[in-house]
């Protein structure tokens, strides 16, 4: 194994860095984030830092890139007060993937990248209608880590819509069964297999399988 250290870091080419630095942090959820414009206009976009924040209250959140340039997502959040969260099924990933271009503000990047937007229960936000698992929120609060001038939105899970085929009596959502993907930096795709679950671990105790 070889030592990187942050001078090395910190010298490598910057696209280079930019995949390293992204992959390190190793498998991540990956969510569509739909959000509407002032103009009525249906965005969505991929992102790969949706986090738990609590349960109760029910709290979600994502990080967003510097405002150094336009950020449609955050615009419309911070305008309309509510988003959306869509896992991502494998059956549409690089539909998804395309999303992270750059379309203009007046580009719906559902029409675009050939992805459906839904609307439910009278939310103001659009979810993706091809989503197995989806998530409407109302804005709460936002951070900015001032390290790097990135922000933490946080969100409050106001609905969720599941089948609940998929959803067992204890809580406990079967994603593989769900056919849900996670994303590894920015570009890679990954199936999920599931490991085990495991009840509360405890110092005078082994580990326990759950059934």
């Amino acid at each position: 194994m070889k030592t990187i250290h942050l001078e090395d870091i910190q010298a490598m080419d910057p696209d280079y860095r930019r995949t390293l630095v992204n992959k390190i942090s190793g498998f991540k959820s990956a969510h569509l984030i739909g959000t509407k414009s002032a103009s009525n206009v249906a965005n969505v976009a991929i992102f790969n830092s949706v986090i738990h924040l609590g349960a109760q209250p029910p709290l979600l959140g994502f990080i967003m890139r510097p405002l150094t340039v336009q950020r449609h997502t955050y615009t419309n959040c911070m305008e309309l007060g509510y988003f959306t969260l869509n896992a991502i099924g494998r059956s549409f990933h690089q539909k998804a993937h395309q999303t992270s271009a750059k379309y203009t503000e007046a580009v719906s990047e559902f029409e675009a990248v050939g992805l459906e937007a839904e609307y439910l229960a009278d939310f103001p936000a659009p979810f993706v209608k091809e989503s197995p698992l989806k998530m409407g929120l109302s804005f709460v609060e936002e951070h900015e880590i001032k390290a790097n001038q990135t922000r933490l939105v946080v969100g409050q899970l106001e609905m969720l819509h599941v089948d609940m085929q998929f959803v067992k009596a204890d809580g406990d959502i079967d994603l593989q069964a769900m056919d849900i993907i996670s994303i590894g930096g920015l570009d890679s795709y990954y199936k999920m297999e599931k490991l085990g679950r495991y009840h509360y671990a405890r110092p005078d105790q082994e580990v326990r399988s759950i059934v």
